[in-house]
């Protein structure tokens, strides 16, 4: 239902510790999904090293982002309803990887605007995706979630740029 923009989907997300730890097992099913992304866009056909990169380029980011986003939820005063939207912010990640995967592989059969156009909406679904479990999950306004996720992209190409992925 989240994916959906239905808040109500959020209803089956607890919020206790247990639940966000378990979570995380979003994060080892989306890393093939991660791959393939990389690998439709034309990233690096390299086994070894560029996929040992990617692999920890993708995971810092999401651990990184994990402990960031508790930080910044903690000072904005959302720190309790954190559990919870780590978890949501987790599955969904899951379903974000999915819709670009999806739109890069159908994009792959397109000419060249169509190709982009849906490749845009794609990034464009996964952004909104995002904005919306958070301000829904932390109960932020719609500008504090835009922070949220400006963090999340900053980090991802901080660290992607760092590890030289």
């Amino acid at each position: 239902m989240l994916a959906r923009g239905r808040a109500e989907g959020l209803s089956v997300f607890e919020g206790t510790p247990q639940e966000t730890h378990r979570s995380f097992w979003a994060m080892l099913l989306s890393y093939p999904l991660f791959f393939a992304l990389a690998r439709l866009a034309g990233g690096e056909d390299g086994i070894t090293l560029p996929w040992l990169r990617e692999a920890l380029s993708f995971t810092t980011t999401w651990l990184g982002f994990a402990l960031a986003s508790e930080a910044m939820a903690r000072v904005a005063g959302y720190g309790k309803a954190w559990p919870r939207f780590m978890a949501a912010w987790n599955w969904t990640n899951l379903i974000q990887y999915a819709a670009l995967v999806a739109a890069t592989a159908i994009g792959q059969l397109l000419p060249g605007a169509p190709a982009q156009i849906l490749s845009l909406v794609a990034v464009g679904y996964a952004l909104w995706l995002e904005w919306f479990v958070t301000r829904t999950a932390l109960g932020t306004p719609g500008a504090m979630a835009v922070l949220f996720v400006l963090l999340d992209l900053a980090l991802g190409l901080f660290i992607h740029g760092l590890i030289g992925g």
